[in-house]
């Protein structure tokens, strides 16, 4: 299984999506700074994710939720969490 996974930033109120076979341990990895591209973004909440049956899925789930139409289904799918 590969995960499609979305985090939210509480440091810049932002977005970061990506894909990954385990989950536990990249978010764990990008709480602590050990990411890059998350590094100066933490810290970090898990918000939204989706199983894939392979990487190629996941590949291009992670594509179409980086599209405009892609974050107003995310924007939509998690509205009470964003709203509290």
């Amino acid at each position: 299984m590969y995960y499609t996974y979305v985090l939210l930033s509480d440091n810049d109120n932002h977005f970061y999506t990506g894909y990954t076979q385990d989950l536990k341990l990249r978010f764990e990895q990008h709480n602590k700074g050990l990411v890059e591209s998350t590094r100066d973004r933490r810290p970090l909440k898990l918000v939204y994710y989706e199983a894939c049956l392979d990487k190629s899925d996941a590949a291009k789930r992670e594509k179409y939720l980086k599209t405009y139409h892609g974050k107003m289904f995310l924007r939509r799918r998690i509205k009470s969490y964003l709203t509290g």
